[in-house]
């Protein structure tokens, strides 16, 4: 799922017929530097225990020596005879892998494109992944070693797949890969459909774009090989829809009917929308959940302006703690970049995230990468293990890559900071504080949330919601002018503070409605009144109590609120001022709350709710910063 690629496709729609040329004419250079060291076998059907037939392009290099896989399994289109970014990058991905003695293979998921059987976002079996890499390692060219390794898409199904422990899978490579997260810990996402028990709107637009009509055209079964490689230069089976202006289409109410009002496709979307977090259905697909054992070494890769980057490091914490073979727990590495989703080799040497420029954020992720490969699929002692550290995360701020044996790092140490006020915390102009001292007297601060009127997503911890909200760090300050935002902000820091790590909230809440909804936002305040946001979370009230259960609110009474973990590495300079935000909706990163305590996705008249967020020596409303007390130290190389 990668907001990226829609930006690739609609520069694939403005390209001059010269410009169209010049990408054809690279794939097919591409193609011929890989035709002369590779063999490739395209359109390979490869059998499932169900029967049902998966295509695959296998290429791999010329020989007989017996050669490690590195395999990619993706929803998205790879045929070859046609132009665009991901197909493009299937031979270049081919042509690298070959060239350092790797078979490289990528398939369609079930149900997409030449792939027969149905296709459901977040649900395909588990055993297509187990019975596809029981087929590759079976083969006469393959050493019996095969490795997962993608982003977004191809990186979700590889937990649960991992996680069935088939001999031959020996390592993974999963990145940006929260929407195969299920469950883990306090985390209850289900593949990043909910936040806090709300639901994100960003696989409303991606499923437009991509889920599969009811009816969909197939070609035969028993075609052979050579015919569907034929077909492939005339049919792909990629549907073309009509481009939709996501910063109007997610307004539709109610949220059921968004896609069917674009006139989009009839598929999954319509049943999993009236999914709740805890639903049985989200347990019998390819999602990962915290139940399952991953007892192979993993080279993890985050962002820190992706969509779930705590519920991604939540998992590699989770697998470091719980694997049983202590040389698994040991052999988990993480890397943490300053980029949106995907887009680690996009950091250059000013490297800007939204409006903000975070510096040089470049790595070396080929070496990372191919470094892990040859020492684990060829045996290689090539020094990896010991010369890259186990977690590398990019410090915003500093603008420097640093390390730690763990995450957070060590030195970090939970300080809490109370919210504060004369009861007037409304906007920027309020008077709202952030500071370690706890306030004696309960002067609540109080906000209209009008669902018909929600408080806008700027930039973000995004993914995937087509113009409908951008990515990245962007100034608040005009956001901050609304009286249904408090605005909590520290004085001027007396020295630099370094925050590292996963940051906790607790609020003390009332309403005048059953059901309403809580978001946070952590934000670095420059000297000069900018204010960029670095993580945001939200809470659906009803879920306050877990997501087995739904309890709703009385009017008047006060309760405590947890919400999910924010996560980042920033360092607050001196001068800078830490602030949060507290509002009740962040939209369309995450759908409304109609505060009538209903379903919700079926409604499409809300209330008007009066919320009340106190702070005092009874009610501690607070967030908990990992502060580092003394920095980690800086890596000396990228």
């Amino acid at each position: 799922m990668k907001n990226q690629l829609w930006l690739a496709l609609l520069g694939l729609v403005l390209m001059t017929p010269k410009l169209w040329s010049q990408a054809a004419a690279v794939q097919t250079d591409v193609l011929k530097q890989l035709q002369e060291i590779a063999i490739v076998d395209q359109k390979v059907m490869m059998p499932m225990r169900d029967g049902i037939r998966l295509a695959t392009d296998i290429f791999r290099p010329k020989g007989d020596k017996k050669v490690p896989v590195i395999f990619s399994k993706t929803p998205y289109n790879f045929n070859s005879w046609g132009d665009g970014e991901q197909r493009n990058g299937t031979y270049q991905s081919a042509l690298e892998a070959v060239k350092r003695g790797y078979a490289y293979v990528v398939q369609n998921e079930r149900g997409r494109y030449f792939s027969e059987g149905d296709w459901d976002i977040l649900g395909p079996p588990t055993t297509d992944g187990y019975d596809a890499v029981d087929w590759l390692s079976k083969q006469s060219w393959c050493n019996g070693k095969v490795a997962p390794i993608g982003c977004s898409s191809t990186a979700e199904w590889q937990m649960a797949v991992v996680g069935l422990n088939h001999p031959a899978l020996t390592t993974f490579i999963p990145q940006s890969f929260g929407a195969g997260v299920g469950r883990v810990g306090k985390f209850y996402e289900q593949g990043n459909w909910y936040r806090g028990g709300a639901g994100q709107m960003l696989f409303t637009a991606w499923l437009y774009g991509v889920q599969n009509d009811v009816i969909r055209p197939m070609f035969p079964k028993d075609a052979t090989q050579e015919q569907l490689i034929r077909a492939s230069r005339s049919f792909d089976l990629d549907p073309e829809r009509a481009r939709i202006d996501w910063s109007k289409g997610l307004a539709h109410l109610p949220i059921q009917d968004i896609i069917k009002n674009a006139n989009g496709p009839v598929g999954v979307y319509e049943k999993m929308i009236r999914r709740k977090p805890n639903d049985p259905d989200w347990y019998k697909g390819g999602l990962y959940h915290d139940n399952m054992p991953i007892e192979r070494p993993g080279f993890w890769f985050v962002s820190w302006y992706d969509v779930s980057s705590s519920p991604n490091i939540a998992l590699y914490n989770h697998v470091r703690a719980t694997a049983k073979d202590p040389n698994v727990r040991n052999n988990q590495y993480l890397v943490i970049a300053p980029v949106l989703h995907c887009s680690y080799k996009r950091a250059t040497e000013n490297t800007i995230v939204g409006e903000r420029s975070v510096g040089d954020a470049r790595l070396n992720y080929d070496d990372l990468t191919y470094g892990w490969f040859d020492y684990w699929l060829k045996g290689e002692q090539n020094g990896i293990l010991t010369k890259t550290p186990k977690v590398q995360y990019y410090t915003m701020g500093l603008n420097k890559w640093q390390s730690s044996e763990v995450w957070p790092p060590a030195t970090a140490q939970m300080t809490t900071y109370f919210l504060n006020s004369g009861g007037k915390a409304n906007s920027l102009y309020g008077d709202g504080k952030l500071s370690t001292t706890a306030p004696a007297k309960d002067t609540p601060d109080a906000f209209a949330y009008d669902p018909q009127n929600p408080v806008p997503s700027y930039g973000g911890n995004v993914c995937c919601t087509g113009n409908a909200v951008q990515g990245g760090a962007f100034d608040q300050q005009k956001m901050e002018t609304r009286n249904d935002i408090l605005v909590y902000t520290t004085e001027p820091l007396a020295e630099g503070v370094e925050v590292s790590g996963f940051i906790e909230t607790t609020l003390y809440v009332s309403s005048d409605v059953k059901d309403t909804d809580f978001t946070i936002k952590l934000i670095d305040v420059y000297p000069d009144g900018k204010a960029y946001n670095l993580d945001e979370t939200i809470q659906r009230v009803r879920y306050r109590e877990g997501y087995e259960k739904e309890v709703f609110m009385e009017k008047g009474k006060v309760y405590k609120l947890e919400l999910s973990a924010m996560s980042t590495s920033n360092f607050f300079e001196k001068g800078h001022r830490i602030r949060i935000e507290i509002s009740s909706s962040n939209f369309p990163r995450f759908d409304r709350n109609m505060n009538t305590g209903g379903n919700n996705w079926d409604e499409a008249v809300g209330v008007v709710a009066h919320n009340n967020v106190h702070h005092s020596a009874q009610y501690p409303s607070q967030v908990r910063l990992p502060i580092v007390k003394k920095s980690s130290v800086s890596m000396s190389e990228k």
